[in-house]
């Protein structure tokens, strides 16, 4: 039995097959055929490689944490209906390359709603990656001497939406404001763009610097956009804990 159970083992690992527990996989089946012994075998294998490649997505997601729908406090936060989120949650604006901005001032929930979409959105499987503006300017600027910021610039074009976060929190130059536009227009009617940002657009030219480059940006933005505009106080500040 010892031989039969390193030979399968070994017969695994040269498949690239993941190892399993025999006695827990077949417990309590009995009279199994061959047919339904294989079919068993494989539906756990299946079951694995789904698991490993949801793990994978959610850590090449490099969401900062996982927010849910229902964590979110629509009785404190009344700028935004909650049918309107529930909406979304069901995807189908991702299938048609629609983005959303989510605007309004710190503490709001801005972050909260779209971190609860990119994780509804992973539990559907597809691919969502998260970035600060600040960081994927970054990204951008250092692509043609750094590998890791081309691939993952590369895995940002390839998701279905791509969370951008804290616009508007610093300006930029011009250099960069090309760069972010260059961005955009990228993934426009292509990839999806969850815009957060402290700034209504008729503040943006303020901190990307160029009228006309802002105007740019928006216009690729806003074409196929559901637009959340969100009041109110903080709820970090309104919900503070002390120390003691």
């Amino acid at each position: 039995m010892t031989t039969s159970v390193d030979n399968i083992t070994a017969l695994l690992s040269a498949l690239r097959m993941s190892p399993v527990n025999f006695d827990n996989l077949y417990a309590n089946q009995n009279n199994l055929t061959p047919l339904q012994s294989v079919e068993i075998f494989l539906r756990e294998q299946q079951r694995i490689r789904i698991d490993k490649q949801n793990a994978l997505r959610r850590k090449r997601a490099n969401l900062p944490a996982e927010k849910k729908l229902k964590s979110f406090d629509f009785g404190f936060q009344r700028s935004v209906p909650k049918e309107q989120m529930l909406r979304l949650c069901d995807m189908t604006w991702v299938e048609q390359a629609y983005n959303i901005c989510f605007l309004g001032p710190p503490g709001v929930g801005k972050t909260h709603l779209a971190l609860a979409l990119a994780v509804e959105a992973l539990d559907k499987g597809y691919i969502v990656a998260f970035e600060t503006l600040d960081n994927l300017i970054k990204l951008l600027k250092t692509t043609e001497v750094s590998t890791i910021s081309k691939r993952r610039i590369s895995y940002l074009k390839k998701s279905a939406f791509v969370v951008i976060d804290e616009v508007g929190f610093m300006p930029l130059t011009s250099a960069e404001a090309n760069l972010f536009f260059g961005f955009v227009s990228s993934m426009d009617e292509r990839v999806s763009i969850i815009i957060t940002s402290n700034k209504g657009f008729d503040e943006w030219a303020d901190f990307l610097g160029d009228a006309t480059i802002t105007t740019a940006i928006l216009d690729r933005l806003i074409h196929h956009c559901e637009i959340i505009n969100m009041t109110g106080k903080s709820y970090r500040l309104e919900h503070r804990q002390s120390i003691t």
